[in-house]
């Protein structure tokens, strides 16, 4: 699983630089033909990680249940969001990946849920849905890369 955890925190750097580096005002602008912005991207990562790991191994959240409903799937974009929740998220980011890591090395997730995700995947164990995120991860990095040119774009 190594690998994995290092796709992981690979993926997790590169949504952290985006959300560090981008102006709050694009970060929450939804550009023309999508339906939420980067910090919904983004936001939505970390959501959709503790319901892939810790929800559906039958653990408690490692985050407090506000990123989860406002960032879960079906939800839109929050357009008032302050530059501390953006400051929260980015710790989110790094600290979320750590503690599942050590999780799972402490054996945390002995129960899974199976769950068929609307991708078309089984997820039938932890390591499923460690690998499983990562893939969702990307996409989600995919789409906030079409953003930002989308943005770009508009402003010329």
């Amino acid at each position: 699983m190594n690998y994995h955890f290092a796709i992981h925190r690979q993926t997790r750097r590169n949504l952290l630089e985006i959300l560090q580096e981008t102006p709050q005002e694009d970060l929450l602008t939804i550009p023309d033909g999508f339906n939420n912005n980067i910090y919904w991207n983004v936001a939505h990562c970390v959501a959709t990680q503790q319901l892939l790991h810790y929800y559906l191994s039958g653990n408690p959240f490692r985050i407090d249940t506000f990123w989860i409903e406002k960032y879960k799937k079906g939800t839109l974009a929050n357009l008032d969001v302050k530059a501390s929740e953006i400051e929260d998220l980015g710790f989110l980011l790094t600290e979320t990946s750590r503690i599942l890591m050590k999780d799972f090395d402490d054996n945390f997730f002995p129960d899974y849920t199976p769950y068929s995700t609307s991708y078309g995947i089984d997820l039938k164990s932890i390591q499923d849905a460690i690998i499983f995120n990562n893939m969702h991860e990307s996409l989600h990095y995919g789409y906030i890369l079409a953003q930002k040119r989308a943005l770009l774009a508009e402003r010329n």
